[in-house]
């Protein structure tokens, strides 16, 4: 089953830059950026890369249209992060939402991180593509955050282009290898978002190395 999704999805990524160029490049980096649905940017980019050494695609217009659109994709993101902070500040039934003091760290965290965090993001796959909701939600500057998302996806971007270049008809052989990546970003992320969960709950603390917090302190004051 997975390797018949990974397939079509290969197959459509390579459908669409065939049939349409380089506007077809533009949308997927976009949808890529934004992050939903999942699309590979190793495919993407390799595959771009191997038209170019074909001659369909030339080679400032590939790098354009993939930045303008990871750049376009990120701000939709980034505008989706900083509206659902809104609703997700909301009083509601059940305690489902972040406190002020929560929002506050939040915000604090990206005005002193959020620059290099965002560059570095912007060169790993699968957080590439969902750095920005959180940077919108922290309300971080959008010129900051234009500069950085359009420094960090530069080079990840020529990487992958040049390496389908080089690799021509073979531009698929590097897939396995940002797979193996992909699960180390995965089990990472999983950690994050549980470590998260734990200390919004108050089960332990938000310091690092986390610490156990007292079952007093999980009684969250009425709001």
């Amino acid at each position: 089953m997975s390797i018949s999704i990974i397939g079509s999805v290969v197959w459509l990524i390579t459908t669409t830059l065939g049939a349409i160029g380089l506007a077809g490049l533009f949308a997927l980096m976009t949808v890529e950026s934004f992050g939903i649905p999942p699309l590979p940017s190793e495919v993407i980019l390799t595959f771009s890369g191997f038209l170019i050494a074909e001659g369909t695609f030339s080679l400032y217009g590939t790098i354009f249209a993939a930045l303008a659109g990871s750049l376009v994709g990120s701000f939709i993101a980034y505008g989706v992060g900083r509206w659902g902070r809104e609703w997700i500040t909301r009083p509601r039934p059940a305690g489902l939402r972040l406190s002020p003091e929560q929002v506050g760290r939040v915000d604090r965290w990206f005005q002193r991180r959020g620059d290099w965090v965002v560059a570095v993001a912007r060169m790993l796959p699968i957080v590439r593509s969902y750095i920005s909701y959180p940077a919108g939600f922290g309300e971080m500057n959008p010129t900051k955050f234009g500069v950085y998302t359009l420094l960090g996806s530069i080079p990840f971007t020529l990487a992958l282009i040049y390496a389908g270049i080089v690799l021509r008809a073979d531009w698929s052989a590097i897939t396995p290898w940002f797979n193996l990546l992909d699960y180390v970003v995965i089990a990472a992320v999983a950690v994050i978002v549980i470590y998260a969960l734990l200390a919004w709950k108050r089960y332990v603390s938000w310091d690092w190395p986390p610490r156990r917090l007292p079952r007093a302190s999980r009684t969250r004051p009425p709001v």
